[in-house]
């Protein structure tokens, strides 16, 4: 297929307010992947039996990360309709759907989280799921956007009324009721194993439910503006009523701790895998007034964000192997040898095998998520640059 060029495509057009947001949670979602990869293995930290108040909240507010994305990946194809027609926009979810679902069986997994290709341990994670919600999205574009706004509510809003369904009781279908509701194995043997850690029905619906937020877009600033700030008040205020209710919304009820503090970590401490309907009012109602406050323009010092923002599956493959490639550099430092960093781990050691007395405390966490940030930002830049330079088609896949 020959490239594109500005004078047969439309110019792209971008909300700025949507690629910092996206950049926001981009850079943030880097200090989860640094913590996984130079942190104390075997730490759960919103265990708060064991947990700390730092460390429970350099994991919880990467929680915001992955809802976030989902919802912006859905506004983003609604905002191309700008430029594509409802035909050509169904081509091209689905065909980058199948491209991201190749980037996470082959390329991340090979290249990024694990530098081997024996396949031993594989894991369906967020590019898996996101390539399978632009697919169902490519399809649902050519009803009516209210129906696909209110397809996706019902996928948020009652998902959890299937948390009763136990894999293990739908004997042979029990891997498909893993890919659609309840994280588990696919396959699990002593050569393979395959894990769905992002199961696909509440993905699917805040994509749906973002595909109909780009609608607001296309509104005058003030009444968008008042919109963002009512929907995002209201997804705040949902949750903190049905979490006090504790009878529906998360698997996993708040309870009383050793301290107040404790208590209300325990209330904030809901459900990601998969995600529950308060964890998905927790974190999205934030990040709908957040969209609120950037719309009027971007300030000074978000400026880096916005960069990152608007490359951010370049972002998202190159961050995983430049800190893969760090902790192979500790690796080495600290023990005269890497091997570990090349090995296949288990569930509870990924992404990587460690060797004993590995990892950082937070301190070396955060500086290790400074260097990272810093190192890929000349790299997003460039390339935000390219893409504004050119229009090849390939670019839009990248």
């Amino acid at each position: 297929m020959p490239a594109m060029t500005t004078a047969t495509r439309p110019a792209r057009f971008r909300i700025e307010s949507v690629d910092v947001l996206r950049g926001i949670i981009m850079i943030v979602m880097a200090l989860d992947h640094v913590r996984e990869f130079v942190g104390t293995p075997g730490i759960d930290p919103t265990n708060l039996a064991t947990t700390t108040t730092a460390m429970f909240f350099t994991r919880w507010i990467t929680h915001f990360c992955a809802p976030v994305f989902f919802l912006l990946t859905g506004t983003g194809a609604f905002l191309s309709l700008r430029r594509k027609t409802i035909t050509q926009l169904s081509r091209f979810l689905w065909t980058r759907g199948l491209w991201l679902i190749f980037l996470e069986l082959v390329v991340t997994r090979c290249l990024g989280w694990q530098f081997n290709f024996d396949y031993r341990l594989s894991l369906l994670s967020v590019l898996w799921a996101l390539g399978c919600s632009m697919i169902v999205l490519a399809a649902l574009v050519h009803l009516p956007v209210k129906y696909v706004g209110w397809f996706g509510v019902v996928l948020i809003a009652g998902h959890n009324l299937l948390d009763p369904i136990n894999p293990a009781s739908l004997g042979a279908l029990a891997p498909v009721w893993s890919i659609l509701h309840v994280p588990g194995f696919i396959i699990s043997s002593p050569r393979f194993t395959i894990f769905e850690a992002y199961p696909l029905i509440p993905w699917i619906g805040v994509t749906a439910a973002g595909y109909a937020l780009g609608q607001v877009f296309n509104w005058d600033a003030d009444r968008r503006r008042d919109f963002l700030l009512r929907l995002g008040v209201g997804l705040v205020t949902g949750f903190v009523v049905l979490r006090t209710l504790n009878i529906y919304g998360d698997p996993n009820p708040w309870s009383t701790q050793r301290s107040p503090w404790f208590t209300f970590l325990s209330f904030i401490n809901t459900t990601k895998y998969a995600p529950s309907l308060l964890f998905l009012l927790m974190t999205l109602g934030p990040a709908v007034l957040l969209l609120r406050v950037v719309d009027s323009g971007t300030p000074r010092f978000l400026r880096p964000a916005l960069t990152v923002g608007k490359v951010p599956l370049f972002y998202y493959m190159v961050h995983i192997t430049v800190i893969h490639i760090i902790a192979l550099i500790i690796c080495f430092v600290r023990f005269g040898q890497v091997h570990w960093m090349f090995e296949s781990p288990t569930i509870t050691q990924f992404p990587t095998a460690t060797p004993p007395g590995w990892g950082f405390g937070l301190p070396g966490i955060y500086l290790t998520w400074a260097v990272v940030v810093l190192s890929l930002y000349p790299m997003c830049r460039w390339y935000a640059a390219l893409k504004q330079r050119r229009s090849d088609w390939w670019l839009s896949y990248i």
